[in-house]
């Protein structure tokens, strides 16, 4: 696949790429410390009184919400690091920067809203199916919970952003495959 733009606009699309490279390189980093923090914050999280205990690892949505953090955390620095080195972007790195990104940005989107979820009932209970608002009893825990899935929501924001820069990385330097002369599309009709 030829890139895009190897005409006279060269050194225009290399400064494009530079200045883009050092935006890129440390946004990046963003998640993995918004990851890194939600993440302890969750890790810490556990409180004890009169009602009995109740931890991060009592609620699988939680324990979901570290594993996703945690990962996202070590891709966003491996990515980083790959980026800051000064190579030619090949259009199988893109691709897989294009993959990864997609694939955590709606993994960690989706630990940070089914822990919402789980908040939602812990603050206002389901009386259909008798589950009592648990955080009356847990203020301190839900407190923190909620700490942490706002910064997880943070890091969906990033990886948004991180999403849109390497879908135009790659659909915007590389050409369209090239289509086979003999072969066309073929469209059915109906009669009616």
């Amino acid at each position: 696949m030829a890139m895009m733009g190897s005409s006279g606009n060269g050194s225009n699309e290399d400064v494009k790429s530079s200045s883009m490279l050092k935006a890129e390189a440390p946004l990046r980093l963003v998640p993995m410390a918004l990851g890194i923090s939600a993440l302890v914050l969750m890790l810490k999280n556990s409180q004890t009184n009169d009602f009995g205990s109740l931890s991060y690892s009592d609620l699988g949505a939680f324990r979901y919400l570290v594993h996703a953090n945690g990962i996202c955390a070590g891709y966003s620095l491996v990515s980083a690091i790959v980026v800051a080195m000064p190579r030619p972007s090949t259009l199988s790195v893109a691709w897989t920067f294009f993959c990864l990104d997609q694939v955590l940005t709606y993994g960690i989107l989706a630990a940070g809203t089914v822990s919402l979820e789980v908040l939602f009932l812990a603050n206002k209970g389901d009386s259909a199916i008798t589950w009592s608002a648990a955080c009356g009893s847990f203020g301190a825990f839900c407190h923190r919970a909620t700490t942490s899935v706002m910064i997880t929501f943070l890091g969906v924001a990033c990886y948004v952003v991180l999403s849109l820069i390497s879908s135009y990385k790659l659909f915007s330097r590389y050409d369209a495959p090239v289509d086979s002369p003999g072969k066309g599309i073929e469209i059915a009709t109906f009669q009616g």
